[in-house]
């Protein structure tokens, strides 16, 4: 019998219960990213972090799919990884893509930016160094994204944490949020260039799910997009969506900060349930609710401590 292999993503929320769930049986780990790991029966759990704090998890072993299955019923086996791509860019058309931000942070808000980039202008982008956000510092953005707004045409759309909480409370999920702003982030530059042929978003969830959640019959939609992971690495659109979102992400961050004296933290770890209880202790519990994601496990925390 050979052991199994399974993988998927996450939210941060299930990410908290796994752990609840099989904290007698943690094992120390050093490996990158690795927040949780557990050794249960015949099966290694692990859960990942990623920079952009997302989550997944993988079970390892001897009965891993029916573990994996008491947290998502439609679990499947990993199959053998294909060769791995050669890096560059995929496209060098004229191109629309998007790509969204703030995703896994407890107390800063979503953003998701589309972009559009002319084929002759790519080198543009390749001299002033846009690649994926996440590897580029801070600094950088700051410095590289204000020249690029004047250079390229971009569409950005911000969903503060109170209005995100209310449209969760309507029945909408990230995913559904997720996928109605790349669209309407799409749409808005699409309008104005209406001949492109080459769009691609970052993919979030699967193409049949991502165009299911587009269920608004008065609400165009954007097709023909070509879905990929890591879709920052590959298609220049994405690469500088990536970048103008964090520089966006960045100033939403300032301005939370100016108007709060205090400093927001990142992601949704111990900083920010520490934050989240000198916030209340400064500003009391009804205004958290407005700043906070309350659908995250960091919320029902904070107030059961409070």
């Amino acid at each position: 019998m050979n052991k199994e292999i399974i993988s998927f993503a996450i939210s941060a929320t299930e990410a908290r219960d796994i752990t609840t769930f099989y904290q007698s049986y943690q094992r120390l780990n050093r490996g990158d990213y690795i927040v949780f790991q557990a050794a249960y029966q015949r099966v290694i759990i692990t859960i990942y972090e990623n920079k952009k704090h997302e989550h997944k998890v993988t079970f390892i072993g001897y009965g891993a799919l029916s573990e994996a299955r008491k947290w998502n019923k439609e679990a499947q086996l990993v199959k053998a990884k294909a060769p791995p791509e050669k890096g560059g860019w995929r496209c060098f058309a004229d191109q629309i893509g998007s790509d969204e931000v703030g995703v896994g942070d407890f107390l800063l808000p979503m953003i998701v930016v589309a972009a559009f980039v002319r084929g002759k202008d790519i080198p543009i982008l390749e001299k002033y160094g846009v690649k994926d956000s996440k590897r580029l510092t801070d600094a950088k953005i700051r410095e590289i994204t204000p020249p690029l707004l004047k250079i390229f045409k971009v569409s950005k759309l911000t969903i503060s944490n109170e209005r995100y909480n209310e449209v969760i409370a309507s029945g909408e999920n990230l995913n559904s949020i997720k996928a109605k702003m790349h669209n309407r982030a799409l749409l808005n530059l699409f309008k104005q260039f209406p001949d492109t042929k080459n769009i691609f978003v970052d993919q979030f969830v699967g193409e049949s799910k991502y165009f299911s959640y587009l269920n608004d019959p008065n609400e165009q939609k954007v097709i023909n997009i070509t879905f990929k992971t890591k879709g920052e690495s590959y298609y220049p659109c994405v690469a500088l969506a990536s970048v103008v979102a964090r520089y966006a992400f960045l100033l939403e961050k300032d301005k939370l900060d100016k108007r709060y004296k205090l400093s927001f933290p990142y992601g949704a770890g111990k900083q920010a349930d520490t934050f989240a209880k000198r916030f209340i202790n400064k500003y009391g519990s009804e205004q958290f609710k407005k700043i906070a994601k309350q659908n995250f496990a960091n919320y029902q925390r904070t107030l059961e401590d409070d």
